[in-house]
């Protein structure tokens, strides 16, 4: 700050502005010292008392009048430099407001397009959610209705005496579907797990949470001679599935 103070100090803008030469920009600079800093300040009046001196000491006899009119135009032009300051600094804060409220508006329509994106992603994903229940039911309507539907049952093994399940096989329309309508109980650590074998790949269907009715269904992916299993897995279901406790499968 000293260093900024001191470089100030060193120009000739002090004196300009003492002779009134300086520009609207410079008395502006100047004034905001005077104001701003105490050094300056107080090298201002010194050279002020300094220029009064000098030209007291080489004053003439002024026509009559001039006084009047040199302290006229002074005012004058001391008021009009307070008007330009004023209106800077008005300016200045019209355009930092402008500036806040700017970046606000901007900054808020950043937020609605991000909310806008968000809002659009989630509808999307509805959408194609929704695509695909439709999806879904249609199929089931299709395998429970056509003709060229065959049906399996399929109990379960001595493991899982009590566990019984239809499947619904389409090899014309290639939809394959299973309904579990009954379940044995399990101890509270274990659970019943769909698993199915297709091209040589194991795939998981997920925890079968109770039996359903007849018209819940649980789609199996379809392919030839691909094999269904019903496991007993720990509670929460498995990765890969427990060859050991395989209590149901179905070929199809």
């Amino acid at each position: 700050m000293k260093d900024k103070i001191k470089k100030f100090l060193d120009t000739d803008l002090l004196e300009n502005y003492l002779l009134g030469t300086t520009t609207d920009l410079e008395t502006l600079k100047v004034e905001q010292y005077i104001a701003m800093y105490p050094e300056v300040r107080e090298a201002y009046n010194e050279l002020q008392e300094s220029l009064e001196i000098f030209a007291k000491l080489h004053a003439i006899k002024s026509p009559e009048g001039l006084k009047e009119k040199i302290t006229a135009r002074i005012k004058s032009e001391r008021v009009g430099r307070k008007k330009f300051f004023r209106f800077a600094i008005a300016a200045s804060i019209v355009a930092l407001i402008f500036a806040g409220s700017s970046y606000f508006y901007w900054d808020q329509n950043q937020n609605l397009q991000e909310e806008n994106s968000m809002v659009s992603n989630k509808i999307k994903l509805l959408e194609a959610d929704m695509k695909q229940q439709l999806e879904d039911v249609r199929n089931q309507f299709i395998v429970l209705n056509n003709p060229s539907t065959k049906k399996y049952n399929v109990n379960g093994n001595k493991k899982a005496k009590e566990l019984k399940a239809v499947a619904y096989i389409n090899p014309v329309k290639k939809l394959s579907y299973i309904n579990v309508s009954k379940l044995p109980n399990l101890p509270e650590d274990q659970c019943f797990q769909m698993w199915a074998e297709v091209n040589g790949e194991m795939l998981n269907l997920g925890i079968i949470e109770e039996a359903g009715d007849s018209q819940k269904l649980l789609a199996l992916p379809y392919a030839e001679n691909a094999m269904g299993y019903i496991t007993i897995e720990p509670k929460g279901g498995n990765q890969i599935p427990s060859v050991d406790n395989i209590v149901a499968n179905i070929a199809y």
